[in-house]
């Protein structure tokens, strides 16, 4: 197992009105994050934002090619980000105590932070399709070429975890600095992983190991 200490590249933020950062995802271009009220899209190059949703947005986001994912409290809704309007609803796994959330393998990934794990489940239905558990209150959740990885925080510290997705155990640690925490995971299919600073209302890039 590997342990390495975490190379940020680079900070966004924090964002004019915008104190919180919770889910983060990509859609290619722009970064968006989950700000309590609203999802916000920030260009990568500049670090501005270009974009603003009104949403219940407390939690984790994801984006699955069309459309993006949000955690609202006890639910999951399907946006369409183009309009911001809400296509369909789903019931989130944690009934309220869920908080990363990514796409992938045509499944939705959903965070539990005290309950430290993760849900695969059906973006249709809501059904548990998996669970996965970790030793470390789960925040964001990612797949990077095949594998999972998920946010920490904890007593104040944060990490990110490649772990296997059949069985949960822990691959690889990439350490954050001390009082930098992680609330939402993103990575953007190349080098990178956005992560969610919570309330410094900040983004960080951080480099992904090769």
């Amino acid at each position: 197992m590997k342990h390495l200490q975490a190379e940020i590249i680079r900070e966004y933020g924090p964002f004019p009105g915008k104190r919180q950062v919770h889910g983060v995802t990509f859609d290619g271009r722009r970064v968006w994050f989950a700000c309590e009220n609203s999802l916000n899209a920030f260009d990568p190059e500049t670090g501005e934002v270009v974009r603003s949703i009104d949403a219940a947005a407390n939690a984790g986001t994801a984006f699955d090619g069309k459309h993006i994912f949000q955690i609202a409290a006890d639910r999951i809704h399907k946006i369409d980000p183009a309009t911001g309007r809400v296509l369909a609803t789903i019931p989130a796994p944690g009934q309220g105590g869920d908080s990363g959330l990514a796409w992938a393998e045509g499944a939705l990934w959903v965070g539990q932070y005290r309950g430290r794990v993760i849900y695969q489940v059906d973006p249709q239905t809501g059904a548990i399709l998996n669970t996965i558990e970790s030793r470390r209150y789960v925040t964001g959740v990612t797949w990077v070429d095949g594998d999972l990885w998920h946010g920490t925080w904890e007593d104040n510290r944060s990490d990110l975890r490649r772990v296997d997705a059949q069985t949960g155990e822990l691959i690889e640690t990439i350490q954050m600095p001390p009082d930098i925490v992680v609330s939402g995971l993103e990575s953007d299919g190349a080098d990178r992983l956005y992560c969610g600073g919570a309330n410094s209302g900040k983004v960080r890039a951080v480099r992904l190991p090769k």
